[in-house]
């Protein structure tokens, strides 16, 4: 992984207007929430229109948080949707700031 520092680009307004598309509207959306050593785990209800969110989240926070790695797991059937969120050190505490966890 490139060492880039654990910041977001968004202007603060920018954020406010953005939130429910971002990460802390996945927060918001999870079924299950689990910290790993790295950042986060995060479980969704296996739905078409919640992959398509966050996909869009994906797209949109890989532009103002470069330093986020995304691996999202779609599970065989009707099981969930898991979207892992990991980064450099400070990846956490960054991620439980902007999302409120």
């Amino acid at each position: 992984m490139k060492n880039l520092p654990v910041v977001c680009t968004l202007a603060p307004e920018t954020m406010a207007t953005r939130k429910a598309q971002l990460l802390p509207g996945l927060f918001r959306r999870a079924a299950a929430i689990e910290p790993t050593v790295d950042g986060y785990r995060l479980r969704f209800d296996p739905s078409a229109e919640t992959l398509h969110a966050v996909a869009g989240a994906i797209d949109a926070e890989r532009h103002c948080c470069r330093f986020l790695r995304f691996e999202l797991v779609v599970e065989p059937g009707d099981d969930a949707l898991v979207l892992t969120l990991a980064g450099p050190p400070g990846t956490r505490e960054f991620i439980e700031a902007l999302a409120s966890v």
